[in-house]
């Protein structure tokens, strides 16, 4: 098989790469990622006009992209420099809306930031349990309940809700500021938001939506996916420069043959996990994308603790100051797992599947 970029996705991540390369050094980001609106404004616009919110939707709906391949390539971009730009929530918006002929102009432009609010505090991953409802309310309806993790939605001006309408999952579209929507950083920086709502008004974006909404959770996955590989090639390259400088007994510890096995398993974790990301971007809005989704999220979840943890251990105590940039790269790759199901979800999804 053939893994190579293709000639457009290439130059995209060439652009991205550069860019964030330049503007998103980790100082910067630290700066930005854990101060309201924990992400940099001027430079979400600067992104956008990059065209990599276009990269995530088709081209029938007004993207130049949106496979697995093109989400990957955007987000494992974003992951090497471990961006805290609102990208997550607008790919998942977009997600939805392109099983709608709803118009995504603003979207794609991003003048119009958008989150997707799916879990709740009794429900953070499983669509069978959410409880939010909605009612018709004469020409329009209401949305009641409360939506956590909203990722993305401290910066969102449009909120898409997963609620309960006569008995069917559905999604609709609510204003930012109709709701009441409370701002945080999370872990490892970059923003989410609780939004709660009480008979807010709301517009009807899809009435019968639970296969939209988990092909937007799939699009999520791939993203997330691919976003830890690129935060562990960077973060295992960091570990393998650091082996090769710190000095014990006279010469580098990178010549010590054990540390040399420990830089190797790592870098065996990220190639496994790179595959798994192909595969599962492969087959994202296919029959057998939750599946395949699933497996990836398990492994990188897996794979990523390992990683991080081997990092920290062999850089010693400098991997757990503020300043080093490891120390925040293995915040943002275990906070991944917790992202859209962790761990061990996946792993009964999978087990159930089978």
């Amino acid at each position: 098989m053939n893994f190579d970029l293709t000639e457009d996705r290439q130059m995209l991540q060439d652009s991205l790469r550069r860019y964030l390369a330049d503007k998103y050094p980790i100082e910067h980001r630290n700066d930005v990622a854990y101060e309201s609106p924990y992400h940099d404004p001027a430079k979400w616009s600067e992104l956008t006009e990059l065209g990599a919110l276009y990269a995530l939707a088709p081209e029938d709906k007004g993207g130049m992209g949106g496979t697995g391949f093109d989400i990957a390539v955007v987000f494992e971009e974003l992951g090497r420099v471990i961006s805290p730009e609102p990208v997550l929530g607008a790919l998942m918006a977009s997600r939805i809306l392109s099983h709608t002929e709803a118009d995504q102009t603003d979207l794609l432009a991003g003048t119009t930031r958008m989150a997707v609010g799916l879990g709740e505090i009794d429900a953070p991953y499983d669509l069978d349990s959410i409880e939010a409802t909605a009612k018709a309310n004469g020409d329009g309806y209401t949305v009641s309940g409360r939506k956590s993790c909203v990722y993305g939605g401290q910066a969102a001006d449009t909120i898409l809700v997963a609620a309960r309408l006569d008995g069917k999952l559905a999604v609709l579209k609510v204003s930012a500021k109709e709701a009441d929507v409370t701002s945080y950083a999370m872990m490892d920086g970059g923003g989410a938001a609780e939004a709660l709502l009480d008979a807010t008004p709301a517009e009807l974006v899809l009435a019968d939506a639970a296969e939209a909404i988990q092909d937007a959770i799939n699009a999520g996955i791939v993203a997330l996916c691919a976003e830890a590989v690129g935060a562990m090639e960077v973060l295992h390259a960091m570990t393998v420069e650091y082996l090769g400088q710190r000095k014990q007994f006279g010469r580098a510890i990178g010549t010590f043959q054990a540390l040399q096995h420990r830089a190797v398993d790592m870098l065996t974790e990220i190639e496994q996990s790179r595959s798994i990301v192909i595969k599962a971007a492969a087959e994202l809005g296919g029959s057998d994308a939750s599946r395949y989704c699933s497996m990836a999220k398990n492994l990188i979840g897996r794979a990523g603790r390992l990683v991080a943890e081997e990092s920290i251990q062999m850089h010693g105590g400098i991997a757990m100051t503020w300043e080093y940039p490891g120390s925040h790269y293995a915040k943002r790759i275990i906070m991944i797992d917790a992202q859209l199901g962790d761990t061990d979800y996946h792993l009964a999804r999978v087990a159930a599947a089978a």
